[in-house]
């Protein structure tokens, strides 16, 4: 059966960009949580809970969302890292109703003094009004277009450090 159109059914995509510094100094930055504000022009902020203080399998943090017109459209979601791999792989889901919403992944491929990033998603469950809604706001473009704003602004953070670092 081929694919749903991602443009009527989102299910998943993913985007790549390549990096002028190590995987693990990129890694740092993806998987300290409460600094994805920085990077994400959708994520506003992120805070660990229930007593959660940093990046392992099982944290628990709460992500607190925007977009839309002048971003409107605010939303938060509970959420779980599922992978916390340093230099290698950061990934987490969401939470919708009590069941894994949507997979957030970062997969890092070192290639010498250089880094390919990806950043991808998959969505398992996503509220019925959001399916409604993805169609008239093209929601697939509009991720498209925030992963590749995410890792632009991950890629000059992590060149500016790697930059410093090398003047030291």
């Amino acid at each position: 059966m081929p694919p749903k159109s991602q443009r009527w059914w989102l299910t998943s995509d993913h985007v790549s960009v390549v990096v002028d510094a190590p995987a693990e100094q990129i890694y740092d930055l993806v998987a300290d949580m409460p600094r994805m504000g920085e990077w994400s022009n959708e994520c506003a902020r992120v805070e660990w809970t229930n007593g959660a203080d940093a990046a392992q399998s099982d944290a628990t943090f709460t992500g607190h969302n925007q977009t839309g017109p002048r971003g409107l459209i605010k939303w938060s979601r509970n959420g779980r890292v599922l992978t916390a791999d340093r230099g290698r792989e950061f990934a987490f889901v969401t939470e919708e109703g009590g069941q894994e919403g949507v997979i957030w992944r970062y997969r890092f491929e070192p290639n010498g003094d250089r880094t390919t990033v990806t950043e991808s998603y998959e969505v398992h469950k996503i509220p019925t009004w959001a399916r409604i809604m993805d169609v008239p706001t093209n929601r697939h473009g509009g991720l498209l277009k925030s992963m590749r704003h995410t890792l632009e602004r991950l890629k000059v953070a992590a060149e500016s450090a790697a930059k410093a670092g090398d003047a030291r």
